[in-house]
């Protein structure tokens, strides 16, 4: 990026007046653009415009009208992109930003005061604070299996922090990349918040530049891409990524109501979520009597036909179906595995007595097939999972307080849930995030608040 002393003794009104005129021109896609962008970001900072509370309020009630405004729009545009039906659309997309949005409003003046803090006698007498202050302007790289929902919930703590920002939608995604680039400029404040489209070369002309923070959302193998392009700035990175999350079925369990709510977190959204259930960890004889609960839950939440059902979507593209296809061969078939290429369709599919080096196993699967590994008790269980990458989640089903209790203390992950897969994520009291392989970093609530933000230790003595 330029020096910084290209544009400070520069009018901050002028350089974001001729930022907006560019837009009319072809001179985004430029590296030279994107500096220039960037520059006019960081003078805009210098005003202090964005750190008041009221900048802050306005932005985010702003977002909220567009989404409450545009609702058709957006819903018409994950549709197009993912298949995605209404209900769920709008309960994971655009509901669910717009209770992150609430929440944020609710106590974001609670959030933002100054914060004493106790000295050691030997300092008294004295005070000492902390307070909360922007990180500058921040990057968000968003994903395609949630394209509206993972770039606004960043977004959401990014303008509550007071920064600025570039949000990067998912080429993946083209229908709400288009519709996120024209009407965040039109709600938000244009000096403050750009959005840039593109595919690998425009995120790699962003990732080139200095950021103050950098969100991403993705898989690991471009994890470590954003990561080695920080390096040189030593930007901070927030990484959310996935991996294969485990499910735990105990004996004793209520494996018609385990079905039910496996089915739902699961194949919600085709199975395209960085939460999804990746594999059941099926103890003893739960591993073939799951069996029949699941293809009753399939057939009453999605009928007799799943292709025909409004509410079940499509998979992104042909690679990803095409990579899908390929792995159910892995295990004998419960339920599912009927697909069509041309409309993109994989059936909700269950696999049984999967081998553990069985190809479905390798890698995280995205999508709507679940298998179940059997193994003899919660001993086999914990060690399986402790062989492997750290989850981003583990979920367990059980009636015992002890098998809780060592899933609690004998495990890792970034989440535990007992009882109800994928909805810790709708907590915003809860953080959310992965560990080792599964990510770095959390978000959510509060917790966005102090992604987005330098906690700023304030101490004031005395001379007399």
């Amino acid at each position: 990026m330029a020096p910084q002393t290209h544009t400070t003794d520069l009018d901050a009104a002028a350089v974001v007046d001729r930022l907006r005129r560019t837009f009319t021109t072809h001179r985004t896609t430029s590296p030279e653009w994107r500096r220039g962008q960037l520059a006019a970001l960081r003078t805009l900072l210098t005003t202090h415009r964005t750190t008041s509370p009221e900048w802050r309020r306005g932005q985010l009630a702003a977002l909220r009208t567009l989404l409450t405004d545009h609702r058709d729009d957006l819903l018409a545009a994950l549709a197009e992109d993912l298949g995605k039906g209404p209900e769920e659309a709008y309960r994971t997309e655009i509901g669910f930003t717009l209770h992150e949005i609430d929440h944020t409003l609710d106590r974001l003046d609670d959030w933002l005061e100054p914060r004493p803090a106790e000295l050691p006698e030997r300092l008294l007498p004295a005070t000492a604070r902390t307070v909360r202050e922007p990180l500058g302007v921040v990057l968000v790289i968003a994903p395609w299996n949630y394209p509206l929902q993972l770039a606004l919930a960043p977004l959401v703590g990014a303008l509550a922090a007071g920064n600025c920002a570039v949000v990067k939608p998912s080429e993946l995604a083209p229908a709400t990349s288009a519709a996120l680039a024209r009407l965040l400029p039109r709600y938000l404040d244009s000096d403050a918040v750009a959005v840039v489209e593109g595919a690998v070369p425009e995120t790699t002309a962003l990732l080139a530049q200095r950021f103050d923070h950098i969100f991403y959302t993705g898989n690991g193998t471009v994890g470590r891409i954003v990561l080695t392009a920080a390096a040189p700035h030593l930007t901070p990175v927030t990484l959310e990524l996935g991996g294969k999350s485990p499910v735990v079925l105990d004996p004793g369990t209520d494996l018609a109501a385990a079905a039910r709510r496996l089915v739902t977190g699961k194949f919600l959204n085709a199975g395209q979520t960085c939460v999804a259930p990746d594999y059941v960890l099926a103890i003893g004889d739960t591993a073939r009597e799951i069996e029949p609960h699941l293809a009753a839950a399939v057939r009453e939440t999605y009928g007799a036909d799943p292709a025909g059902a409004k509410e079940y979507g499509r998979i992104v593209n042909e690679r990803h179906f095409d990579r899908l296809t390929a792995l159910l061969d892995s295990g004998r078939t419960v339920i599912g595995g009927a697909h069509d290429r041309t409309t993109r369709y994989l059936a909700p599919t269950v696999l049984a007595d999967v081998a553990p080096d069985a190809p479905v196993m390798q890698e995280e699967i995205f999508g709507p097939i679940l298998p179940i590994v059997p193994v003899p008790d919660l001993d086999a269980a914990i060690a399986f999972i402790n062989e492997r990458d750290k989850p981003l989640a583990l979920y367990a089903f059980t009636a015992s307080e002890d098998t809780k209790r060592r899933l609690l203390a004998e495990t890792s992950s970034g989440a535990l849930t007992f009882g109800l897969p994928v909805a810790h994520l709708t907590a915003p009291e809860l953080p959310f995030g992965g560990v080792g392989e599964s990510g770095m970093g959390r978000y959510h609530g509060e917790y966005s608040l102090d992604t987005f933000s330098h906690t700023r230790a304030v101490l004031d003595k005395p001379l007399v």
